[in-house]
């Protein structure tokens, strides 16, 4: 009975130990040193735990009694080694042999241990020690400790199963050893144990089987709830990489996606292999917005996205890339002909009446098409088929065109933007406005996002979104960037001597952060101003952080040493890798607004947002959500954990001086207050 009891200790033991050292090589650090500890523990009161259930079997015929130091020493040493040999075990690198020294180790360590405790017992006379049956149960035991070994990386069977198996089968060798040292004491006719008075052995037997037990236990209460945790966690993650990847509305692959697979396709392809792109656009598609409502809108999306599905079939892939603009991949070897064909297949298609809401709506659509081959860039095949496609709507649309260069568009235009571009800082014709951000649960602002604004003289406002691609290509970014860094200082101590204490957020662009000099031009414009560090928030998008994440990494590390707030922005539109995202030291995520568009009719942006907010708690960041507009929207966010908010349905951007008086209650809606600790007192901070 009590062998059974010590067999089933010991197959336990010996099964937590592999279940939690198995994580060993998997971490680093603190980590990786808590499971080893965790490890060598289960193993190490296993190993005690067999000696002194089986010892009070009476195995000897006179009362047992433990003297104390020695036991403590032998306890010891199989936690130690255990620890050692789990630790040659479960390298990252070790090979077979190192595995098996792994467990000669521990078996000798193991039957030296039961040699301490019978030591222990002080036996008089002196007893003689039988060599053959401890060279037995050194051999017994690790041979089954290596085949053990062998048995959890046999690939034929699952994890648990492989446990299970090592487990019996080193366990039952444990047991074995402790009878094989029980023999090989040779006790003299009439000895006695010295330390009968002590510790005795029943007792000591009753503490290991139950504490041993309970410990056990607790140990693998440990590993499930850990491995549950990390279950979900790559659930979540999972579905925000599935979101990244998909188009909410339509259930397509998005431009990301569709980028990704035209680069794949192209890689696979052999050297003389063409494959096309065609650049789909809905024509008219705002007026049914503006006439119908954004519901039909996004219903015509809908219906039409599931015909470009079915008549494209297996010849291709269909993503949406825009609000009504689609890319149609066809691949392998596809000629004109056949590009031209499917092309026109596609304009009948689009052409048939959507039936929405018991009334009919017309459309059609503007093709561009584009021949690619392996050599061909990704961006530029895009942006080809993109421009025919723009050439054929303005020939009318209802058709396709095939790309020419002649469809890049006015060169002259574009020559003459850049001039005006390099004269715009001087001229002051830049400015920015600020979007406030609001505290979900309290409705509170506590800062504001700085947006770019250009005052042409003649054109107007230019948009960013057709000033910036220049500024990008022509090496003017870098001078607007350092322009947007220092107004916003400027700005912000200019507020604060107003009695404003506004944090302020600047969006970064991939051309900035390979400046490898720009953290310390941030510290230099903010000491120029005598502005707190926490007072300014630098927002980088995720795709720009995940295109070089180990240069990334670098001017995180070096922004965050200057002690500004880091931001992750359009979160959810990228490919983040768990292990940069946990290292990276930024303190929010800000979802994009792509998936808040749709939180009212869409489950999937929903559940979304949610895995969005959970990985972010589980990582212990802030959530942002932009791009909020109606009161149901901020319900949703509010209710799902978010931690702030931006969008129309709080304000629009605003200058810097209509803020200004919003704050101090001259001007503005009164609906949100300020928090109040934007007008504490705070002595300025040097930056060093």
């Amino acid at each position: 009975m009590l062998d059974t009891a010590a067999a089933l200790l010991a197959i336990f033991a010996v099964f937590v130990a592999l279940d939690l050292a198995r994580r060993v090589g998997r971490t680093r650090g603190r980590a990786s040193a808590l499971w080893l500890a965790g490890a060598a523990l289960a193993l190490g009161s296993g190993v005690s735990a067999v000696h002194f259930v089986t010892l009070a079997g009476d195995p000897l015929p006179f009362p047992l009694g433990y003297g104390g130091w020695l036991t403590a020493l032998a306890g010891g040493l199989g936690i130690v080694a255990s620890a050692l040999a789990l630790r040659l075990a479960y390298d990252p690198r070790a090979g077979r042999g190192q595995a098996l020294a792994a467990g000669l180790l521990w078996s000798l360590a193991c039957i030296a241990a039961f040699g301490l405790y019978l030591t222990d017992l002080r036996i008089a006379p002196a007893p003689a020690w039988r060599a053959p049956w401890l060279a037995a149960g050194v051999a017994g035991l690790a041979a089954a400790v290596c085949a053990a070994v062998w048995i959890t990386r046999l690939a034929r069977f699952s994890s648990i199963v492989r446990r299970g198996l090592a487990a019996a089968l080193a366990g039952l060798a444990l047991l074995g050893a402790q009878h094989a040292v029980t023999l090989a004491l040779h006790v003299p006719l009439g000895g006695v144990s010295l330390n009968h008075g002590s510790a005795s052995a029943e007792t000591l037997a009753v503490l290991a089987a139950f504490g041993g037990a309970a410990l056990l236990v607790v140990l693998q209460l440990l590993s499930l709830m850990e491995a549950r945790m990390r279950a979900e966690l790559q659930a979540a993650i999972a579905r925000v990489e599935e979101a990244a990847r998909t188009d909410t509305l339509t259930r397509l692959p998005n431009r990301i996606a569709a980028d990704h697979r035209l680069d794949a396709a192209q890689r696979a392809g052999r050297e003389k292999q063409t494959m096309a792109v065609l650049f789909l656009g809905l024509d008219n598609f705002k007026p049914v917005n503006d006439s119908f409502g954004r519901q039909v809108g996004d219903m015509l999306l809908q219906q039409q996205a599931e015909r470009l599905r079915d008549a494209v079939g297996a010849r291709g892939e269909v993503a949406r890339v825009g609000g009504d603009e689609f890319v149609i991949l066809l691949w392998p070897d596809v000629d004109r002909d056949r590009a031209a064909a499917l092309a026109q297949q596609l304009l009948e298609v689009v052409a048939e009446p959507c039936e929405i809401e018991g009334r009919p709506v017309p459309t059609s659509c503007s093709i561009g098409i584009v021949l690619c081959t392996r050599n061909d860039t990704t961006s530029n095949a895009m942006m080809h088929a993109e421009a025919a496609a723009r050439y054929a709507k303005r020939a009318g649309g209802a058709t396709f065109a095939f790309f020419e260069p002649s469809m890049l568009g006015d060169a002259r235009d574009q020559v003459e933007l850049l001039r005006d571009l390099r004269e715009a800082a001087a001229r002051r014709q830049f400015e920015l406005v600020y979007q406030p951000k609001v505290h979900a649960p309290s409705g509170e602002i506590t800062g504001a996002e700085a947006l770019l604004r250009w005052h042409h003289p003649r054109r107007g406002v230019v948009s960013p979104a057709v000033f910036v691609p220049i500024a990008e290509r022509h090496g003017l970014i870098g001078v607007i960037g350092q322009w947007v860094i220092d107004e916003a200082c400027r700005q912000a101590r200019e507020w604060r001597d107003q009695g404003l204490r506004m944090r302020v957020a600047i969006n970064l662009s991939v051309h900035q952060l390979r400046q490898p000099d720009l953290a310390e031009r941030i510290a230099a414009a903010l000491d120029k101003h005598q502005i707190n560090p926490q007072l300014l928030t630098c927002e980088i998008t995720e795709s720009v952080a995940m295109e070089d994440a180990e240069g990334t990494m670098r001017i995180f590390e070096k922004l965050a040493a200057v002690g500004v707030n880091i931001s992750i922005d359009d979160f959810g539109t990228g490919y983040s890798s768990l292990a940069y995202l946990r290292k990276l030291p930024a303190g929010e995520l800000k979802i994009d607004r792509s998936f808040v568009l749709d939180l009212e009719s869409s489950a999937d942006a929903r559940a979304v947002v949610d895995a969005v907010v959970k990985l972010a708690q589980a990582l212990g960041l802030k959530v942002v959500a932009e791009g909020v507009e109606t009161d149901a929207q901020g319900q949703i966010l509010r209710s799902l954990g978010c931690d702030q908010l931006q969008g129309f349905l709080f304000a629009k951007p605003m200058s810097a001086k209509a803020l200004a008086l919003w704050a101090m209650n001259d001007v503005g809606p009164r609906a949100m207050d300020f928090r109040a600790s934007l007008f504490q007192e705070t002595r300025p901070q040097s930056v060093h």
